[in-house]
């Protein structure tokens, strides 16, 4: 076990390692996706709207973790890019419904290595990458309980 000044160094920090990595894989995804001009949130955002289109502001928020007021300057950044389009609900105008372009929707076909690519940059073989995805998820998970 550690002795109690061990458990104060930065390296046996668990926090530091996932926010080192997180800077790590900015760094990577920011060279992936220069050539769209996109930004991680922003890549992450079309991957929601991805897996299922014409969200609410709000569930994309949720699925991200993120408040609407960061949220918001992400949306208008791709619809400034034709990527996707935002209107207001036809059952609730509070609501605000964001939806892929054909441009958005294509642009899924564009970026459908950047997987293989995070993967093949980490040198890690898939079951460990899903291994350790799991691991992330459980603690995330907990940590959100509190």
């Amino acid at each position: 076990m550690f002795e109690q000044d061990e458990l104060l160094k930065l390296d046996n920090q668990f926090c530091f390692a996932v926010y080192s990595i997180n800077l790590s894989l900015n760094q990577t995804y920011r060279k992936l996706l220069s050539p769209w001009g996109l930004t991680y949130p922003q890549y992450l955002v079309l991957l929601v709207l991805w897996e299922e289109d014409h969200l609410t502001v709000s569930s994309i928020g949720k699925r991200l973790f993120l408040e609407s007021s960061t949220l918001t300057p992400l949306l208008k950044r791709l619809e400034s890019l034709k990527w996707l389009v935002r209107h207001r609900s036809k059952q609730d105008e509070r609501q605000v419904v964001v939806s892929l372009t054909e441009e958005g929707i294509q642009l899924k076909e564009k970026m459908k290595d950047i997987p293989h690519q995070i993967q093949c940059a980490s040198d890690c073989d898939l079951q460990t990458m899903i291994e350790i995805k799991q691991q992330l998820n459980a603690v995330r998970d907990k940590l959100n309980q509190k």
